[in-house]
């Protein structure tokens, strides 16, 4: 498949590239951006001298149409749900890595994101990406809603969880913690090094917009309606995803028999990795991968559960998943281009 990458000089673009290199059945043909078309690429990213040197184009759907089989959105939040139906209408599969379809409630998006939603007609269109929980419909569709990363982090721990009787659907606390570049390439104070650099400093508590998705995606799955806590974290590293999430359950379950029945609804899953009772997951441990990894501990004294999940925000938590999502739309092994090993120490 021919692809095209719209929204070119952020991170999420950039690691596009990067997986998409390694990919046996998809050659990037074009890279878009509205500021800096006309420049090539190693200008904004000099890594990529010799590797990737095309220069960057204006977005045109006709080209498009012509020339392309696949665009993926890496643009924020506003602009893909304007754009994705032209590219529909020309049989042009899309992956957006954006907010723009992951929310289906009325109003949510208007809340949460402060902008005018999708068409409605579009929006139905749209499948949401978490892989693991929705292969079948993904299989059958022309427009991916590619997760957000805490959401991806939060939903692969709790999703199996709440397909059981185990757990109460109130007090369910996360705490999560991602680097800087999960708040993209633009320059602004709170990315600032003087201003991260031996610091942790939260955010949003309570406001961040990946609390109605995560608790809209629980909801499937839940006997009574979910409501989160959430607040989430910078913290001082690059790259890298870790939500600990408590759970108040309903009856005592030893870690071991947690781990278990992990173990076995993911079992066919090859980007899960359930951690051995005693180990919980590091971002370090995942770090320039697609793997998601999970670690548990069941408190009989506070009747609690601890979930640790890690992902790379730029992998696991957008272009590896997005990667991983036109695999399966195409009926290719799952794994395609996003074999690497995580980048360790």
């Amino acid at each position: 498949m021919n692809a095209a990458i719209v929204g070119g000089t952020g991170y999420g673009a950039v690691e596009l590239i990067r997986l998409l290199k390694q990919h046996p059945s998809i050659q990037l043909n074009s890279v878009i951006s509205k500021s800096q078309s006309g420049t090539l690429i190693q200008e904004a990213y000099p890594h990529l001298q010799d590797i990737y040197s095309h220069t960057m184009d204006e977005y045109d759907i006709h080209t498009l149409g012509e020339e392309t089989d696949l665009v993926f959105f890496a643009t924020p939040a506003g602009v893909s749900k304007d754009l994705v139906s032209g590219c529909l209408d020309k049989g042009i599969t899309c992956v957006d890595l954006s907010g723009d379809f992951r929310l289906t409630g009325d109003g949510l998006y208007e809340t949460w994101y402060k902008k005018s939603p999708p068409e409605k007609s579009v929006q139905k269109k749209a499948t949401y990406g978490l892989t693991e929980i929705y292969r079948k419909e993904i299989k059958e569709t022309s427009l991916i809603s590619n997760p957000g990363c805490y959401p991806t982090a939060t939903l692969l721990a709790l999703m199996p969880l709440f397909k059981t009787n185990w757990a109460k659907e109130g007090g369910i606390v996360i705490d999560g913690k991602s680097g800087v570049s999960g708040a993209g390439r633009g320059m602004s104070l709170n990315t600032h090094f003087s201003e991260t650099n031996e610091s942790l400093k939260a955010y949003k508590p309570g406001t961040h917009q990946h609390i109605p998705e995560i608790e809209q995606f629980l909801n499937t799955v839940s006997e009574e309606e979910v409501t989160v806590t959430f607040t989430p974290h910078l913290v001082p590293m690059t790259r890298g995803l870790l939500c600990t999430i408590s759970v108040e359950m309903k009856e005592y379950q030893t870690t071991k028999d947690v781990i278990s029945y992990y173990e076995d609804f993911y079992k066919n899953d090859p980007f899960v990795r359930i951690r051995p009772e005693g180990k919980i997951p590091a971002t370090k441990e995942v770090y320039g991968s697609n793997f998601c990894d999970i670690g548990f501990y069941s408190d009989k004294r506070t009747g609690r559960l601890t979930i640790v999940s890690a992902i790379d925000n730029l992998g696991k938590g957008a272009a590896g998943q997005a990667i991983q999502n036109v695999n399966v739309m195409n009926g290719w092994e799952e794994t395609a281009g996003l074999g690497q090993v995580p980048v360790y120490p």
